[in-house]
């Protein structure tokens, strides 16, 4: 898991081609992008952007994938992101390979990071994380998940 601004992204430019693709990709991104699905690398790579409002985390779930890494750009907002090791999470809901993910009950203890506009999480298919919640009261959040394959 990595979290970081994007103003850093050339540290992680080399992990990875296709991840490098998506951070260049975000730090050309316009805010007033409409909601979306923009691929960026045909099905390799692609970006999501969301709006929607937060919520209890009571009232997310955890998950992981097993095709795709998550890099996760926050541009409008506040959220709390929650993850634990894969390892440590018991199977709520198995694979479904249409989603590409595998959905899990709370465990005992996570992590919870707090996002701001201008921050990215990168979600590695060993990392267990919930998005969406809130921190403190729900608010209205703008967001862009790129999905990156392996």
């Amino acid at each position: 898991m990595i979290y970081d601004l994007l103003a850093h992204r050339s540290l992680y430019r080399p992990i990875s081609d296709r991840l490098a693709l998506g951070l260049d990709w975000l730090a050309q991104f316009s805010p007033d992008t409409p909601d979306s699905r923009i691929e960026i690398d045909g099905p390799r790579v692609f970006a999501m952007v969301q709006s929607y409002q937060t919520a209890p985390a009571a009232e997310r779930r955890f998950e992981t994938h097993r095709d795709h890494i998550d890099i996760q750009y926050l541009f409008q907002g506040t959220e709390l992101m929650l993850c634990a090791p894969v390892n440590t999470l018991k199977v709520a809901v198995p694979y479904d390979e249409a989603k590409d993910a595998i959905f899990y009950e709370d465990p005992a203890d996570s992590t919870a990071i707090h996002c701001v506009p201008g921050s990215f999480t990168v979600f590695f298919t060993h990392d267990g994380h919930k998005g969406g919640c809130a921190y403190g009261r729900p608010t209205a959040v703008r967001k862009v998940v790129i999905k990156v394959r392996v």
